[in-house]
């Protein structure tokens, strides 16, 4: 099994078919990141045609056993999730309303400071807001997974300590192999993963050491040592896969509505845009090499199937549902 816990790409057929090439059964995509509440439906309805026009290569996921009917038919299963609050606008009931259009996974902030929690690009983190703590408690209610991956640290704890669920970094990579300000401290992947939390190891470039240069070997050194720090039964992949995007895009990613400057973010101002992928991991049929990796470096091949799939599918099955009154 294969799960890919983030991707953004530019959706096409092509990429629908990589997918189905390098047996990929389950993606997170991301369906908005400043977008308001209307602008997010706009995004479901274009999704609809998408199951509508590649019915045979792709399946709405709301559910782990969407995964397994994906499985069997030959398919992959898409999965709804936001980079941003913004959706629920200022209004806690829209909470409930997006789990029921299908999203699954929500981020408590977008590298600034949000209604709910704070970014990891702003100077001070005072926490988790009294909205956070309501939103929080309402997502764990109706079954929307908390993602703090672009939080910052102290929020991004308190949100694995207030959370009756645990909660997610879906894409992320530890920051002292990567010192990127989106990588995550000790102290944070221990807060999460303590709290029974899922990190997805990200292949985006400026989250990896030595960016576009890194090798497959460093990637999984670092998987097999955080296996052995914090436990098998708490990572994944989250690729942060931006395949096919055009700058203009990652334009939006970084600035939304809330800077007339571009912001560079975690790029150089000499490069704007998407970075180039490493060698080995430049689109979906490449999951396999992260797999021999894995096992290169020693995991066993029932952790290399933890680490691909089924810890994901797990924590799927575990998350999504509303809680049982």
């Amino acid at each position: 099994m294969r799960i890919d816990a983030l991707q953004y790409a530019n959706w096409s057929e092509k990429i629908f078919r990589q997918m189905r090439e390098g047996g990929v059964d389950a993606v997170h995509v991301t369906i908005a990141y400043h977008e308001t509440f209307r602008e997010t439906v706009l995004n479901l309805e274009a999704w609809n045609r998408r199951f509508e026009q590649y019915g045979d290569l792709i399946i709405r996921g709301r559910w782990a056993s969407d995964i397994d009917a994906a499985r069997n038919s030959g398919r992959t299963a898409i999965f709804f999730g936001f980079q941003n609050p913004s959706p629920i606008e200022d209004d806690i009931g829209l909470v409930e309303i997006l789990h029921t259009l299908g999203a699954r996974f929500m981020q408590l902030s977008y590298n600034n400071q949000s209604l709910l929690a704070t970014g990891c690009y702003e100077p001070e983190d005072p926490g988790i807001t009294r909205m956070g703590r309501e939103v929080i408690a309402e997502m764990n209610r109706v079954g929307l997974v908390v993602d703090m991956s672009h939080s910052a640290d102290r929020s991004t704890i308190e949100a694995a300590d207030i959370s009756t669920r645990p909660i997610t970094i879906t894409h992320a990579n530890p920051h002292d192999w990567a010192p990127a300000r989106r990588n995550k401290r000790a102290d944070v992947i221990r807060a999460v993963t303590q709290n029974g939390g899922m990190m997805g190891f990200s292949l985006y470039p400026h989250h990896l050491r030595d960016k576009s240069a890194c090798t497959l070997a460093s990637f999984c050194e670092m998987v097999a040592r955080c296996v052995e720090t914090y436990g098998i039964g708490h990572f994944g992949i989250g690729s942060d896969l931006c395949q096919d995007q055009p700058d203009s895009v990652v334009e939006w990613m970084r600035v939304g509505r809330w800077t007339k400057r571009i912001d560079y973010g975690e790029g150089s101002a000499d490069a704007p845009g998407f970075p180039p992928q490493p060698d080995w991991f430049r689109d979906n049929r490449d999951f396999g090499r992260i797999e021999e990796g894995l096992r290169t470096v020693g995991m066993s091949a029932d952790e290399v199937a933890a680490i691909m799939g089924g810890n994901w599918y797990r924590f799927f099955a575990k998350n999504f549902s509303p809680e049982a009154r």
